[in-house]
């Protein structure tokens, strides 16, 4: 499916270059002079490479139509990751890089969609949120004033986000996945 340059969203499959390419920060530019842009930063899904690419509303891309499978994760193979269909039980080792800056959020049991490009696996989404435990939580510096104040804080994945004043060591949260930011408290 032929999309134009500016419609190029984040997490569009996209083809470019004899490549598969998945789009990850978009930046839509007017310039003074000339025509508007769509500054796009790009990952090959098959060999890692990172790329920045200007496209034109008159520049077309091949928008990639890929097959999803729900999988569930198993366990830790040295860096592969052990999968398993949830209908045939068949199961597949992927290289956890697959998963990026998602794999320290990646759960014992959890539902993950893998998607495949000519049956062959090219990139694994998680949930866009899960819950977690805030381990350890630096303390709140008087005087900050509550609204622009977030302190640092460690989940129980070893991962570092910015939580709210009120948040302390031992609360679960619920954090956003891919821009590993707080989105509240675990109800």
């Amino acid at each position: 499916m032929k999309i134009s340059g500016v419609d190029i969203r984040p997490g569009n499959i996209i083809e470019y270059e004899k490549g598969i390419w998945k789009v990850a920060k978009i930046q839509h530019t007017q310039p003074g002079k000339g025509g508007a842009y769509m500054q796009v930063e790009m990952k090959n899904l098959e060999d890692g490479r990172k790329t920045n690419v200007r496209f034109r509303s008159a520049d077309t891309v091949e928008k990639v139509r890929l097959d999803t499978k729900e999988y569930q994760f198993l366990y830790e193979d040295g860096d592969m990751l052990v999968f398993m269909e949830q209908e045939t039980y068949e199961q597949i080792n992927l290289p956890s890089d697959l998963l990026g800056d998602a794999r320290p959020f990646l759960q014992d049991g959890m539902q993950v969609l893998l998607e495949l490009w000519e049956e062959k696996p090219i990139s694994v989404q998680l949930p866009q949120q899960i819950e977690a435990e805030i381990v350890e939580a630096d303390a709140v510096v008087k005087g900050q004033t509550a609204s622009s104040s977030y302190k640092p804080a460690v989940l129980d994945n070893g991962v570092r986000i910015m939580v709210p004043p009120h948040i302390g060591s031992g609360t679960r949260i619920v954090v956003d996945v891919y821009e590993q930011t707080y989105v509240g408290k675990a109800g």
